[in-house]
């Protein structure tokens, strides 16, 4: 391989490596770590209370099955029970919205999107940052904007929970010879929950939100283990064979 084709190569593979963290939000913006746990049933249970009541109502999970909610210890009566509120869906049916596409595009300019796969396309770490970065703008349309996702077009649906926050200036800072105003969130006026009760309800639903992108992580990461260590003691023990063969040729 020559030189030229070798550089191709490297570059060509780090812009891939870097590709999912501008996706994710740029260079600029913080991620604060999610710390999920797709072992942790019961944050799984809150969290898929959290998506039906707050996201499912505008958007759709439209790859996801309710009865794939019996991966995260759930039975099929309290599926039914407590989580499937519309009377004329099955239980084998995929997770969809109430809301007419027709209707969202007339109500909300455009339809939302499905958000099965969010937490793959995002990371687990925007999402967790994104829900807990907006404030108030009053020069947005829907009153809100967010520092992860500037000018977003979905208004705050967990300010009751959360509270509302503006931007105030703290400072100032020089990038490329330009002076930048330094900013952070002030909390306005109180939500329902307190900041930390608030950032654990919001990290059970981005926990749910990572299992509805891949329900089979937590077991294909579960079998990926079991077979490495298999492997390893079938090396050893072919090692052991080896030795045992051929300790008598020289």
């Amino acid at each position: 391989m020559n030189r030229s084709l070798f550089a191709t190569l490297c570059l060509a593979v780090g812009l891939l490596a870097s590709a999912p963290a501008t996706a994710a939000g740029g260079a600029d913006v913080h991620l604060d770590a999610a710390n999920i746990n797709l072992y942790d049933q019961a944050s799984l249970q809150r969290g898929a209370r959290a998506f039906i009541t707050n996201c499912l109502n505008c958007h759709s999970a439209q790859f996801m099955r309710w009865g794939h909610l019996t991966q995260i210890g759930l039975t099929e009566d309290q599926i039914k029970a407590n989580l499937m509120f519309n009377p004329d869906a099955k239980f084998g049916d995929y997770m969809t919205t109430a809301l007419d596409p027709k209707d969202a595009q007339s109500w909300l300019g455009k339809v939302p999107p499905d958000l099965t796969l969010a937490a793959r396309v995002r990371g687990s770490d925007w999402l967790y940052t994104y829900l807990r970065s907006y404030y108030v703008d009053p020069a947005s349309p829907s009153g809100w904007n967010n520092e992860v996702f500037p000018n977003v077009g979905m208004p705050h649906v967990l300010h009751d929970l959360q509270g509302a926050y503006s931007k105030v200036v703290v400072g100032e800072r020089e990038v490329h010879g330009k002076k930048e105003p330094v900013t952070k969130l002030a909390l306005d006026r109180k939500g329902t929950m307190s900041p930390q009760e608030y950032d654990a309800y919001v990290r059970d639903l981005v926990n749910y939100m990572t299992f509805m992108g891949e329900p089979v992580r937590a077991k294909r990461i579960q079998i990926g283990i079991v077979v490495l260590l298999f492997l390893v003691v079938a090396f050893f023990a072919a090692l052991v064979v080896k030795k045992e063969y051929w300790k008598d040729v020289k």
